[in-house]
């Protein structure tokens, strides 16, 4: 049994509200959880700590506390509800107006607009043209991941000679700022590579031409930006003693190469399995632009208005989910944004294009689904959960483990946009298979070919075109 219910009013510009209503039952059973989490902490006389039951909190803190912190928790969650029981495809942030909070025993009202993927009035979408590249393995390609094996594959050989750009040198240094040691700046037996940019501008440069045995001083002043706040700015002096030079030094590209790399017999056989690569790698990217091409090549003969709000919600969206992923790979969102040099709002900005071609292929797509009546079953879905819980060197999970997994998504209300993911790839399947690759070269061509609407076009150049706009 469904906790809310909802109304939704079309507010248009691909924008809707939905008016919700919370059950009393579903609000009454958050109030008690909130009252236990906040017991969990509470101290009162005659109950040991953590036990203090849902009831005393609520005569302990008031109702309406625990009633503000049981829908703080709980909203969130209850908006997703909403959307899965409206049927909507959200697109961007919503702006949630909670009015109050109700009495006990009344159910509890909040409103949300937010945008929605937009329509698409579908022209011919079977049959359609798309650009299909050839694949093509050029012999600088395969020469090129040789040379990066020989440089995997590369020794250090100590050297009796004076050290030169692109050697590695063995160094002990001690670093001072003003006279005094500071944090970071000392290290015994550091491995440098001359010209790799690795220590402060110009630490290396004064490194050229030392041997063996050499000390000298090396005087370099930190960047204005760098990491270490106090040290940004300053002069900085290091004490340096040259332990070793050293020489990278490749192997032969001969057979012996091709035995190390991977126990191919010869280094033809090598190349070969190089070429094989680099053609199924190829191959895969090809396919993945022609389906591509295929979505957009119905879209742009689809009638599909995207406003420029959406646009630009849905930039946010693309970045805030490029923001979680690199979080998720350890790097901080912010730190990305001073290595690009960029604002947050200058990289949505930059998206836009990318969103509003986003936009376009879902609601096309999304037309597909609705006029083939493409559907998933529960078997599709099964096998999506399987194929993202293989792991290499892992047993695969077990019919029941994905029947638990697909349970704990009907009930958390995620299995819809798994759902809708598998659909979206079933109609990019039937697109491509009704579809006709042609030639690059004559897409290109056809491209540049003058038409009437792209000479309207340009005289306009402040408003946007779509096929079907005039």
């Amino acid at each position: 049994m469904s906790t809310l219910t909802t109304s939704t009013s079309d507010l248009g510009e691909s924008r809707v509200r939905v008016d919700v209503e919370v059950a009393t039952a579903a609000l009454e059973r958050e109030v008690a959880s909130a009252a236990g989490e906040i017991g969990r902490d509470m101290k009162v006389p005659g109950f040991r700590k953590g036990k203090v039951p849902p009831q005393v909190v609520l005569q302990q803190v008031g109702r309406e506390a625990v009633l503000d912190e049981a829908v703080r928790r709980a909203l969130p969650n209850w908006y997703e509800e909403a959307v899965q029981e409206a049927g909507l495809a959200t697109v961007g942030s919503p702006d949630v107006n909670l009015t109050g909070m109700p009495e006990k025993g009344a159910p509890l009202a909040f409103t949300f607009e937010v945008g929605v993927r937009p329509s698409a009035e579908l022209g011919e979408f079977k049959g359609v043209e798309a650009a299909r590249r050839d694949p093509e393995v050029a012999e600088d390609d395969v020469e090129g991941e040789l040379d990066r094996m020989r440089e995997s594959l590369a020794s250090l050989e100590t050297v009796d000679r004076a050290a030169a750009d692109k050697d590695y040198v063995v160094i002990d240094f001690a670093g001072s700022v003003d006279g005094e040691p500071f944090e970071g700046g000392e290290a015994r037996g550091f491995l440098l590579e001359l010209g790799s940019g690795r220590l402060i501008p110009g630490f290396e440069e004064q490194l050229t031409g030392t041997s063996a045995g050499d000390e000298r001083e090396v005087r370099v002043t930190f960047p204005e930006d760098y990491e270490v706040d106090h040290l940004a700015g300053k002069e900085a002096s290091f004490a340096v003693e040259v332990k070793e030079v050293k020489e990278k030094r490749l192997p032969e590209l001969d057979d012996d190469l091709a035995v190390e790399a991977g126990g191919y017999e010869s280094l033809d056989d090598l190349r070969e399995e190089i070429r094989g690569q680099l053609r199924t790698a190829q191959e895969a990217a090809i396919d993945r632009d022609y389906r591509e091409g295929v979505v957009d090549a119905v879209a742009g003969q689809a009638k599909i208005d995207v406003p420029r709000d959406l646009v630009h919600e849905k930039a946010h969206e693309m970045w805030h989910m490029t923001a979680r992923r690199l979080s998720q790979q350890g790097l901080d969102p912010q730190q990305y944004l001073q290595i690009t040099g960029k604002t947050e709002e200058e990289v949505v900005t930059e998206a836009e294009p990318e969103a509003e071609r986003a936009l376009r292929r879902e609601a096309a797509l999304a037309a597909v689904i609705d006029i083939e009546g493409i559907v998933v079953s529960d078997d599709e879905i099964m096998e999506a959960l399987r194929e993202a819980a293989a792991q290499p060197g892992t047993p695969a999970p077990s019919d029941k483990a994905l029947l638990r997994s697909l349970k704990k998504a009907r009930a958390q209300g995620t299995d819809h946009a798994l759902r809708e993911d598998i659909a979206m790839r079933k109609a990019v399947d039937l697109l491509v298979e009704h579809a006709k690759p042609i030639p690059a070269a004559q897409a290109e061509a056809r491209e540049e070919l003058w038409t009437p609407e792209k000479e309207a076009g340009s005289e306009k150049p402040e408003e946007l075109w779509t096929p079907g706009s005039d």
